[in-house]
């Protein structure tokens, strides 16, 4: 159990660190938006269809990902080996969601993301972004959201238990 925890402790700060150096470059690859032909990796969805819920990848070359919504976001982003072996979070740029409010995409890594409300996205439950932190306030008393949580407060366990 001991390992458990240290693991989970070490995921935790290297996520951190790779949020510091996303945050670092955010600013020279501005978000984009999805073509109607871009399709999410993790459920196969045209992106285009749910404007109000797009996330992206901006790599350093400039290719982007784009996800019908932030939980496939961080599916990905927590699994990439898995969806672009090729790449790792060390190729990221930048990293976009869409506040909910503004309906203006954002720096992932400086959103607060609200868990458990009554709010689904395209894929069900789901993790509602917000630039700001009384937005979000705001926002869980008008949805029964549960819990607020920085980028690298994330985990593959809670993304998991959100299907």
């Amino acid at each position: 159990m001991m390992r458990t925890k240290t693991w989970t402790g070490s995921m935790g700060i290297l996520l951190m660190l790779a949020g510091l150096v996303v945050t670092a470059v955010a600013g020279s690859l501005p978000a984009l938006s999805p073509a109607g032909k871009d399709r999410c990796p993790v459920c196969g969805m045209f992106v285009a269809k749910y404007p109000d819920w797009v996330a992206q990848v901006r790599f350093r070359d400039q290719e982007t990902v784009f996800f019908d919504g932030v939980k496939d976001f961080f599916k990905y982003y927590f699994g990439m080996t898995t969806y672009h072996p090729a790449r790792s979070t060390d190729d990221v740029a930048a990293v976009y969601v869409t506040d909910y409010y503004t309906m203006q995409p954002i720096d992932a890594t400086g959103a607060i993301f609200v868990v458990g409300s009554d709010i689904y996205g395209p894929m069900g439950r789901e993790l509602i972004p917000f630039a700001s932190r009384a937005d979000a306030q705001t926002f869980m008393q008008d949805h029964r959201g549960r819990q607020m949580l920085g980028f690298a407060a994330v985990t593959p366990e809670l993304v998991n238990s959100l299907d």
